[in-house]
């Protein structure tokens, strides 16, 4: 391989690694599966014009890739109400839950994937006792220590050092207990919002919210499975949806009812034994819809209205009472639409970033990480 220097640095020439024509197409589509919410023929279509543009297949085409996704597990065959049956080559396709996962490890790997080289094993609460991770530090025996907490070497070191070689013993006080730090769990409600201006003026940022929202669930089913974490989204009212439900993810056309999502995600969160809550909320725009006692809506979609803000407020106080934080991604930058999220990150004391698209991902990911460091209650 050629290799150059230049001012102390040496640099090689770039090679790819090896990937089957399947392998290149697929990480493709995994991103343009995200992006159509699930819908195998649009993602098709959108593959198909790139491999016009830019040329993508040679010998092995698109029907090659479309049929591997079959044979691999990728996709299953839907029964067609107009008379096609699955196996007879005439239903449409969907993506499976094996597919599903991938999109989930796809995002993380995305997102995730920059933090990890900073960050080993999973993060402490400052308590220190009874707990499940090693520190390294050491301390006497005290009555009541679990004797798997016992280290033998350094007890056996103290005994020769206090009885000698010739009449070793072992006994109480030469017993040493390795410190231990208890792994706070935590218990997170992810609010999407999903109105319409999620989509509007061009600028999609459903799409890197739902990717922050199947990263984060891939991360916690995989690295703390004992923490958990339930998504809702919210628009003129708010509704809890799966994991599964990920990909599937649209924008309605809808008001935004924050307070919907907050009395539901405080809701979801009474009902968790973990000590630690927290709730995450990505929205882009201003409160604008409440739902009122007989069940009518009052919408006001100009300016931030008195009445709804400060039921938002409320709302706010209310989950601080309850010790549960609640961080605010703000996908804007309009001075009216900060300070209303001051005054209610204010309110409930907990924390507010204001972001565009870009990081969005690597905030709430810090975030997470930093929040689970807590000392338990």
């Amino acid at each position: 391989m050629k290799r150059t220097r230049r001012k102390g640095f040496v640099f090689t020439k770039y090679e790819a690694p090896d990937q089957t024509p399947f392998e290149k197409l697929f990480e493709i589509f995994k991103e343009l599966i995200t992006h159509t919410s699930g819908d195998f023929d649009e993602a098709i279509d959108w593959l198909r014009e790139l491999d016009k543009e830019y040329s993508l297949t040679d010998d092995y085409t698109i029907d090659d890739f479309i049929e591997d996704l079959k044979r691999k597990g990728f996709i299953q065959e839907e029964i067609d109400p107009d008379g096609g049956g699955e196996g007879d080559g005439k239903g449409k396709y969907s993506i499976t839950a094996k597919t599903e996962q991938l999109i989930r490890k796809h995002a993380l790997d995305q997102i995730f994937g920059k933090l990890r080289k900073s960050t080993s094993g999973n993060h402490r609460s400052k308590h220190i006792g009874r707990g499940d991770e090693h520190t390294g530090d050491f301390r006497e025996y005290r009555f009541g220590d679990p004797l798997e907490r016992i280290s033998m070497t350094e007890s056996m070191r103290n005994a020769q050092i206090n009885h000698g070689l010739d009449s070793f013993g072992l006994n109480e006080d030469d017993l040493v207990v390795e410190e231990t730090h208890h792994k706070a769990q935590m218990s997170t409600v992810l609010m999407i919002d999903i109105s319409h201006s999620m989509i509007l003026y061009g600028e999609d940022r459903i799409t890197p919210a739902k990717k922050v929202a199947m990263a984060l669930a891939e991360l916690i089913t995989t690295r703390y499975p004992k923490d958990t974490l339930d998504i809702l989204v919210f628009g003129n009212d708010a509704w809890p949806i799966s994991i599964k439900d990920l990909p599937y993810l649209k924008v309605g056309p809808y008001h935004t009812n924050t307070v919907a999502g907050l009395q539901l995600a405080m809701d979801m969160l009474r009902r968790k034994r973990n000590t630690n809550k927290q709730i995450f909320m990505i929205t882009d725009g201003k409160p604008s819809c409440i739902r009122q006692a007989n069940g009518d809506y009052y919408m006001n979609s100009v300016g931030l209205d008195t009445y709804i803000v400060d039921k938002c407020y409320n709302m706010a106080r209310q989950a601080r009472k309850l010790h549960i934080p609640i961080t605010t991604f703000m996908i804007a930058q309009d001075p009216y639409l900060i300070q209303f999220v001051r005054h209610f990150t204010e309110a409930n004391r907990g924390k507010a970033f204001f972001t565009g698209l870009q990081g969005l991902g690597e905030m709430i990911f810090e975030d997470y990480e930093a929040n689970r460091k807590k000392r338990i209650r």
